[in-house]
Order: structure tokens, then C-alpha cells, then sequence
């Protein structure tokens, strides 16, 4: 697969204290990948910092490379023409990323002249073809109303429609469901998995649910403290997890069917960014942990073909309720 995205050594720090701490990720043209973990690992953080949306504060190192060309620290001019144009990035409360006081097929309408040259009559009638893409109901009127007027799933579809005013060959969804109901969000993630198919673009999926994961992405990669500790297709993920991580966020899952059991939660918590434990960052709340654990950090490395883990003694956990997540 060619590659859209490579990301090499990505660091960032905030008041020289780590946030990132190494992360390779790449993502080929027109592929679906996950970024899962729990809260505070750095999924966010990664992409804010790729496309320099952090702030001035933030010490950011590594390199990005959108299709060969080098973005990090890239000049202003050409940053802009980068976001919102080849790579966009939506958020999980699509009402703060909306201006309460315009009305949204103004707000669609200057994405479109931002990325697409387009006003007037013909940004209008081009908003209201994109609304309609994305399904907004009676989208004539909806250009008038104003974001308080709309559901938070209504909003979501007008960010999605903003998304897709400048033609991007990535979009970067960060928890785009989470502020919804469980029925708008299968309505949701169906029509990013529609414009995938039908626009070729390369979706990377900011998420916690994993049930969300395996309905929707191709690859997965887990962040623990900030860093990727596993990187597999999602099949392989949720049959034989190598991480032990990775094999707890699983088994905190609650079985789909046979008796009521008590769930498994991962011991302890993520460690503090300024007091990270000497060694692998999980050792101290891993069942395998032991002394050779905390000699240094250990680097993603091939446990199978396509698949990687940071982790001095990979593990193979098949666990039958997990692979019950992944669509049939």
C-alpha cells in the first residue's frame, strides 16, 4: 500500500515534560487505521502535533511526511493549504468547533472558499450538495439554522460536510461519536465508511471503543504513555493480542453472550507524564513484569508477519468474546 502519512520519531513535550515520546505511525492511501488507548496516552496529541495545531509552547520533534513532503514546522502558507485541504481533522463535541452566532451554510460556505475558491450562489448550492451527501435531512432549510438549532448528530454530519469541502485525502476522526447516542453513531460511522468507498480517502480513528474498531478500521494501534506498544490488523488484534496492554483492554470487555462475570480491570493507573518508571512504562501494572522489564523501554518489534509489539515477552491471548466484536 503507498504511503499518505509517515510519521517518524514524532516527540512533543510541554513545560519539558514528555507527551509524546517517539511514535512511528504510517497510513496508506484510502486505508482505515485506529488509534486506541485510554485516556491521556497521547492519541490526540500525536495528530494536533502533526499538524502543528499545539501550542507555541509545545516542543515538537520527529518528522511527518505527507506524501514524501516534509510538514512538521512547515511554513504557515503551507500548513494551510495541508489542513483543511488534504488532511482534515474533526472533533468528538461538534458543537465547539462550530461559531454559534453564523448560521451553517455559512460556515459550510467558507470552507469552500477557503479550499475550493467557490462564493456567493455557487458556495451555497455546493453547501447544500454536501449536506445532502452527508445526509442532513431537509438540508435547504438547514443552511439557515443555526448550530444550537440542530441534534449533536445533526452537527457532526455539517463537520463531516466541512470535512469534505476541500476533496481530503485524509480525515482524522477524533472520537466523532462519542457525544452520541448509539443509534446516530452506527449512523455515523456508516457514512464515514460510505465516503470511504466512494472517495478513496484514508481515515484515522481516534477512539476507546473497540467495538467501534473493529466495525470500522483496518489496522489498529495501541497507545499506552505515549508511545505505540502494538501495531496488527484489527482481525489479529482482537483474536491474539501480543501486548499485555493490549490483552487487558480486552478482557475489560464485557462478553456478548454466557454467564455474568465480573469484568477484568487492568490493575493500578497510567502513569503521570513527569513520573514515568524506569523501563517498559506498563511494567508496573503488567502480570508478566519482570526484572529485564525495567532494563529500558522496549522498541516496537515483529512478533508475526504484519504485526508488532513493545514487549520483551510478547503474549498470544485468543479470546473468543473479543473476535465476537468484529462484523461478520
Amino acid at each position: 500500500m503507498t504511503p499518505l502519512v509517515e510519521i517518524r520519531g514524532l516527540a512533543a513535550a510541554f513545560d519539558d515534560v514528555p507527551a509524546l515520546r517517539g511514535v512511528d505511525l504510517t497510513v496508506g492511501r484510502g486505508e482505515a487505521v485506529a488509534l486506541v488507548g485510554e485516556s491521556g496516552c497521547g492519541k490526540s496529541v500525536t495528530w494536533l502535533a502533526a499538524l502543528g495545531l499545539l501550542p507555541a509552547k509545545a516542543k515538537v520533534s520527529g518528522s511527518v511526511r505527507l506524501d514524501g513532503q516534509e510538514i512538521l514546522h512547515a511554513p504557515p502558507a503551507m500548513l494551510d493549504r495541508v489542513r483543511g485541504g488534504r488532511v482534515v481533522m474533526i472533533f468528538q463535541d461538534p458543537a465547539s468547533s462550530l461559531n454559534p452566532v453564523h448560521r451553517i451554510g455559512r460556515q459550510v460556505a467558507e470552507a469552500l472558499r477557503l479550499h475550493r475558491g467557490l462564493s456567493g450562489a455557487a458556495a451555497r448550492a455546493e453547501a447544500r450538495r454536501l449536506l445532502d451527501r452527508v445526509g442532513m435531512p431537509d438540508a435547504r432549510r438547514r443552511l439557515d439554522a443555526y448550530p444550537h438549532e440542530l441534534s449533536g448528530g445533526q452537527n457532526q454530519r455539517v463537520m463531516i460536510a466541512m470535512a469534505l469541502a476541500g476533496s481530503p485525502e485524509l480525515l482524522v476522526a477524533d472520537e466523532p461519536t462519542t457525544a452520541l447516542d448509539v443509534t446516530i453513531q452506527a449512523q455515523i460511522l456508516e457514512l464515514l465508511g460510505e465516503i470511504r468507498r466512494d472517495t478513496g480517502m484514508a481515515l484515522v480513528l481516534i477512539s476507546h471503543d473497540l467495538g467501534v474498531v473493529a466495525e470500522t478500521c483496518d489496522r489498529v494501534c495501541v497507545m499506552y504513555a505515549g508511545r505505540i506498544v502494538e501495531e496488527t490488523a484489527s482481525t489479529e488484534l482482537f483474536s491474539a493480542p501480543a501486548h499485555p496492554y493490549s490483552a487487558g483492554l480486552l478482557a475489560a470487555l464485557p462478553p456478548i453472550d454466557g454467564p455474568r462475570q465480573p469484568l477484568a480491570a487492568i490493575p493500578g493507573s497510567v502513569p503521570e507524564p513527569w513520573a514515568m518508571p524506569a523501563g517498559c512504562p506498563f511494567g508496573p501494572r503488567c502480570s508478566h513484569h519482570v526484572a529485564d522489564c525495567d532494563a529500558a523501554a522496549p522498541s516496537l518489534a515483529a512478533v508475526a508477519p504484519g504485526h508488532r509489539a513493545a514487549c520483551i515477552r510478547p503474549v498470544h491471548h485468543a479470546r473468543a468474546a473479543a473476535s465476537m466484536l468484529l462484523p461478520a
